[in-house]
């Protein structure tokens, strides 16, 4: 199994994880410029929750298994998904086709096998991982204003990827756009954004080092993509569409790439028009119905935005100083 052992709990004292020391290095970064009077920037990178699925007391067994829900897989679901996801349900599935460099392609083999008890075991041990992790974070904000540094730092927590445990039948990150993995979470503290605010606003982990930077210096560089998202954090707004690219590889055998509007999702694959995949998030919140081959003229329009959404993020690497 992907991430699995015979004992969730890890004889590792809390104080010696990984997790714990992410938070001290993290201080001590704080500190080395504090003292120093200068700004700082870090990058608090916890390696949880991730498989392996183990975590210290009293992490371990602070969630219940039983009370666990985990995702499921609809009949039907993948008839019309590509070939790819269809063969994560096949035990003896060979996925060697699309190992075009020697290095293979996260969740490309099968994600068949998986008890229930497994998954619900899992879930319970990825809810302990969290739970570490947000008291070593909040130990962080403590540290920034035991420090005097809280009210001036802008604080933004989101993930890379999100995490498959039974979803569309799925047990481990990969090439699979689904919201499970695509929709992370993302909150945002400092100077000038108004607490508990909540809003819909399309954003992308692109604009994050665009905030940073704007904060910084008062401007995004030009040859960034990002845009500086604090209006948008504060008021609502921003892009119309975000676009999500997995290419995995060097060559073309596994390159596909999103487009996220409000309602709807379009996935394409390169070099493979046949392979498809479109969702209404609003009516199909799960994305149990794949419209890829069912409303040519959504997919056409999606198309349309895909393209737009892509010229919208193009940099322009200098200002123009010439009529030339």
């Amino acid at each position: 199994g992907y991430g699995w052992r015979a004992d969730p709990a890890w004889t590792l004292p809390a104080e010696l994880h990984n997790t714990t020391w992410t938070a001290e290095r993290t201080h001590a970064a704080i500190d080395t410029a504090a003292d120093a009077g200068q700004p700082f920037f870090v990058w608090s990178s916890y390696h949880d929750p991730h498989p392996p699925y183990c975590v210290p007391e009293p992490w371990a067994s602070m969630y219940d298994p039983d009370g666990m829900q985990t995702g499921t897989l609809a009949d039907g679901e993948l008839d019309d998904m590509p070939p790819p996801h269809r063969m994560t349900r096949d035990p003896d599935a060979d996925f060697g086709v699309f190992n075009q460099d020697g290095f293979h392609n996260h969740g490309y083999h099968p994600h068949s096998g998986a008890t229930p008890r497994q998954l619900r075991e899992a879930k319970a041990i990825y809810y302990g991982m969290i739970g570490f992790m947000d008291q070593q974070i909040g130990r962080t904000l403590d540290h920034l204003e035991s420090r005097g540094l809280l009210d001036d730092t802008l604080i933004v927590f989101t993930s890379d990827h999100g995490h498959f445990l039974g979803e569309h039948g799925l047990v481990a990150k990969g090439p699979f756009h689904d919201e499970d993995l695509i929709r992370v979470p993302m909150l945002a503290a400092g100077p000038g954004l108004p607490a508990g605010a909540v809003n819909g606003a399309l954003q992308t982990l692109v604009h994050i080092p665009a905030a940073f930077a704007a904060a910084g210096t008062g401007s995004v560089p030009r040859w960034m993509q990002g845009l500086d998202p604090r209006k948008a954090w504060s008021a609502g707004g921003g892009r119309n569409a975000v676009l999500i690219e997995n290419h995995h590889q060097a060559g073309d055998v596994v390159h596909l790439r999103t487009v996220v509007i409000r309602r709807h999702k379009l996935t394409v694959y390169r070099g493979r028009p046949d392979w498809g995949e479109l969702f209404d998030l609003e009516a199909d919140p799960g994305e149990r119905r794949n419209l890829y081959h069912v409303d040519p003229a959504l997919r056409a329009e999606l198309m349309q935005a895909m393209v737009q959404a892509d010229l919208d993020r193009e940099w322009s690497p200098a200002e123009r100083v010439a009529g030339a």
